[in-house]
């Protein structure tokens, strides 16, 4: 196809594509599909080789958010029967992510629901990145706070962080219709204070809630506006008691295209496939592999993730390899400019982050630029006086989630699914161990 064959080479060149070559992507054929990620992947080679880099999340406090993001099962009034509890302990956290250390995750992304971190928690969530760095060395961690007041990314980017996501979601014209307590323009405001304070920006986007191929786009040229380091691409998990838990619009065939159009627009930077890979793409992530080049290790804020070890066979039989801590994400002129912009050097904020420049392999290399997808697709929040609370969980619900529904592997869109959706039950905030 001549439009692949332009986008290959327009990726290649860090060139942006037009418009309408996006939207030509999306509009592809079932027939067509295995060219497009053949295409992507050779894009995807160039910048980040066959490496793959692991993230795992960290639910700092999970429930009990003011905001209303229609997606989220933490919302304002969810039904969602999901795990409330508010901030881990700085030692409870550290314990957490080191299970995803443990199993390949290079950065740690600590997440807290609400609209935004009071001084307070920006002062605890230093001393657990402290914790965390002492106890994982040459680890990466990213906040995912929520809103952002003036000088607290400078106080977390202190404290060791080195990234910060908050995620976009959707694009400008239809964000009113998603969320009321909050508007596009304050995450974009947000994404530019991380920037602005040296932080690697990290910041993503949902499909499958409703949206048009033209927003799809729209949010995806905005990124690139912004210059993220890291695009999380999250495919929207539907929970029962949320206001889109009927939104069942998503085929494997459709994720690959939305991923696939992604790395054009943004062609060397991390591509991660965040929250809901599992449901939407089922036995296709493998393929989504040619194309993005990170992964959450394990479960999710809310919902339960394929486990641990499945994810590391799946990227081993794909032909991929996990990428190393001692070995740099971004392409280097990428790494130079977060370098710059860090003023010192990605990851001098903390002990034992990655180096920027080339890879130990001579490959062209990588900085600390990242960040964390999946983490806040709704805005953090305030803080409750209780102290964390686990919940009493039978032992049967720690079964992975694919082992939980025996499901056919085509879902027609708009034909709901509730048994794909497993709640979490293990990990941060429980007495049972993760699956990571």
């Amino acid at each position: 196809m001549d439009l692949l064959n332009t986008l290959v080479e327009k990726g290649l060149r860090r060139e942006l594509p037009t418009r309408e070559e996006a939207l030509a992507v999306l509009a592809t054929s079932d027939d067509d599909l295995l060219d497009v990620v053949a295409a992507a992947g050779k894009v995807r080679r160039r910048w980040f080789g066959r490496r793959v880099k692991l993230n795992y999340l960290v639910n700092l406090k999970s429930g009990l958010c003011p905001e209303d993001c229609s997606y989220c099962s933490q919302r304002l009034g969810s039904k969602a029967e999901i795990l409330k509890y508010t901030w881990l302990k700085p030692e409870e956290a550290s314990q957490a992510a080191a299970a995803g250390v443990a199993g390949g995750a290079k950065r740690v992304c600590l997440v807290a629901s609400g609209r935004g971190p009071t001084d307070r928690d920006v002062d605890r969530v230093g001393k657990t990145i402290a914790a965390i760095k002492e106890q994982n060395e040459g680890v990466e961690v990213c906040a995912c706070l929520g809103l952002l007041s003036d000088g607290q990314a400078e106080k977390l980017r202190d404290a060791g962080a080195d990234a910060y996501n908050h995620n976009l979601n959707t694009s400008e014209s239809t964000y009113g219709a998603i969320t009321k307590t909050h508007t596009y323009a304050d995450r974009v405001d947000t994404v530019q204070k991380a920037h602005a304070a040296g932080l690697s920006a990290c910041s993503g986007l949902i499909a499958g809630m409703g949206e048009s191929d033209e927003d799809l786009v729209d949010v995806v040229y905005s990124l690139r506006e912004l210059d993220s380091d890291s695009v999380p691409v999250n495919f929207l998990i539907p929970f029962e008691g949320t206001p889109l838990a009927k939104e069942w619009n998503l085929t494997p065939q459709r994720c690959l295209r939305i991923l696939a159009m992604v790395r054009f627009v943004c062609p060397d930077v991390e591509v991660r496939i965040a929250g809901g890979r599992e449901v939407h793409l089922r036995s296709m992530q493998p393929l989504a592999l040619h194309i993005a080049n990170s992964i959450f290790l394990g479960d999710y804020l809310t919902s339960e993730g394929q486990a641990g070890q499945a994810d590391l066979d799946m990227i081993a039989d794909a032909g991929f390899e996990v990428e190393g801590a001692g070995t740099t994400t971004l392409p280097a002129h990428r790494a130079d400019v977060a370098a710059a912009r860090a003023g010192g050097g990605c990851g001098s904020h903390g002990a034992g982050a990655s180096v920027c420049g080339p890879a130990a392999d001579g490959s062209a290399g990588a900085g600390c630029g990242s960040g964390c997808g999946g983490c806040g697709s709704h805005a953090p929040a305030a803080e409750t006086a209780a102290e964390p609370v686990p919940a009493e969980v039978p032992a049967e619900a720690a079964a992975p989630a694919a082992e939980a529904a025996e499901a056919p592997a085509q879902a027609a869109p708009g034909e709901v699914r509730p048994e794909l959706v497993a709640v979490r039950r293990r990990g941060a905030g429980t007495e049972l161990a993760p699956n990571a």
